[in-house]
């Protein structure tokens, strides 16, 4: 598979890092960040590589040449081949791939040259394959959705709306986030259109929303923008620290499972009105610190009031949507959420009855957290689970995590007990 990388962007926002070389030439631990990038295409086995340049665009060839060369940074070869387009006048970050068709006969890699990631390049690859999209987004949360654009996808990962920055948005959402980085066919340049210059976005693939052809890869993986000083002081940091080789998921991950009703918000019995979902105090802190430590934050959650009539599945949704999005104005943000909608009693009026059966992922069985660990190649012995009640712990037991318990006196076999979420995070993660 071919893979495009856009490095034509003049870095006006971070020049005071560097403004005599193009942003993706910038170094984080000594290497170029877009040399960070051709490792981690080219060790996962994509060789064949076109980037599209024009400021400063001869620095970029200079260096990689034709990518049969040796690195002066690794002494190592660089080992790929490499094309280039340069971009005479500016065309907007996808006229070149109008001018590339010809070179572009099958499915193709899209990346953006200033992100700092490092991701599971052949598990993306064989969701949108597995899909039979023209399209797949590699999406994420991120710790400012607010002021991101969001994609709002179905039960099945086909995105139903594009939300740019400056389009109205609901008042609860789901912090999905485009991370630029994307698998295409190259039937979606099958269009005309005539400006001069052409936006991604909102001329190629915003126009896909709602159409079943356009899907979400969500993955707690490694992208970050590096555009600004802050971010790149940030992701350098990252790198450093190992955090983003470490975020790959061809890695173990490790996690922290946690409870929703009493963990995450205010206990109120069986919550069935939005209304009264309320964060707890100091949970937007403790998981804004889980996000930091490497740790994946995934909420498991049992929800019996599906399975008794008394909650829909979209109400629901909106009831997480709110989670999230009051989780993401503080900075914070879930993983990943699974919940068990099923209850093994029967005999309530307006019960669905297909959902009434004993199975394996209510708490305190383990099968959200097994299915978690299979999505996301977590090590459960390396994780732990916390919550607010024997179930949780003893599914966390069954699932072989470690296990917190917020308690002021129950004993369950917990391997801790703490006053909250935050308590946990300090005591443990810090």
């Amino acid at each position: 598979m071919k893979t495009v990388i856009m490095a034509g962007g003049k870095g006006t926002r971070i020049s005071s890092v560097a403004s005599d070389i193009p942003k993706p030439m910038i170094k984080i631990c000594g290497k170029p960040v877009l040399e960070h990038e051709i490792e981690c295409l080219r060790d996962q086995g994509f060789t064949d590589i076109i980037i599209t340049v024009s400021h400063l665009g001869h620095i970029i060839m200079d260096y990689f040449g034709d990518g049969s060369g040796i690195s002066p940074v690794t002494n190592k070869p660089f080992g790929v081949n490499i094309e280039y387009f340069e971009e005479k006048v500016p065309l907007g970050n996808a006229g070149a791939l109008f001018r590339l068709k010809d070179k572009l006969t099958e499915d193709f890699l899209l990346l953006n040259a200033d992100s700092v990631f490092d991701i599971d390049f052949n598990r993306f690859v064989e969701f949108h394959r597995n899909h039979d999209g023209l399209v797949t987004l590699f999406t994420h949360p991120n710790s400012h959705p607010y002021d991101s654009g969001l994609i709002i996808a179905d039960k099945k990962g086909a995105v139903e709306k594009w939300l740019t920055k400056e389009d109205a948005r609901p008042k609860f959402y789901k912090n999905r986030v485009n991370a630029g980085l994307h698998i295409l066919s190259p039937r979606i340049l099958d269009v005309t259109i005539n400006t001069p210059k052409i936006d991604l976005d909102r001329q190629l693939l915003k126009p896909l929303a709602g159409t079943g052809k356009m899907f979400v890869y969500d993955s707690p993986e490694y992208v970050k923008d590096m555009g600004t000083p802050d971010r790149f002081a940030a992701v350098s940091r990252d790198y450093e620290n190992g955090v983003v080789k470490d975020k790959n998921l061809v890695n173990k991950q490790k996690a922290v499972f946690i409870d929703r009703d009493g963990t995450i918000n205010k206990y109120v019995g069986f919550l069935r009105n939005i209304d009264d979902f309320e964060l707890l105090d100091g949970v937007s802190e403790a998981i804004k610190k889980i996000n930091q430590s490497g740790y994946l934050a995934v909420v498991v959650t049992n929800q019996p009031v599906i399975a008794r009539g008394e909650v829909t599945v979209d109400e629901l949704t909106e009831i997480h949507n709110k989670m999230e999005t009051l989780l993401g104005f503080d900075g914070a943000y879930v993983d990943a959420l699974y919940y068990c909608p099923h209850h093994p009693h029967s005999g309530y009026e307006g019960e669905i009855k297909e959902l009434k059966f004993d199975c394996e992922c209510r708490k305190p069985k383990p099968g959200m957290l097994i299915k978690a660990a299979k999505d996301f190649n977590i090590d459960l012995s390396r994780s732990w689970m916390i919550g607010d009640g024997e179930n949780d712990v003893k599914a966390g037991e069954n699932a072989g995590c470690k296990t917190a318990l917020i308690t002021e006196n129950e004993d369950f076999g917990q391997n801790l007990s703490c006053s909250s979420l935050i308590d946990f995070v300090e005591t443990v993660l810090q």
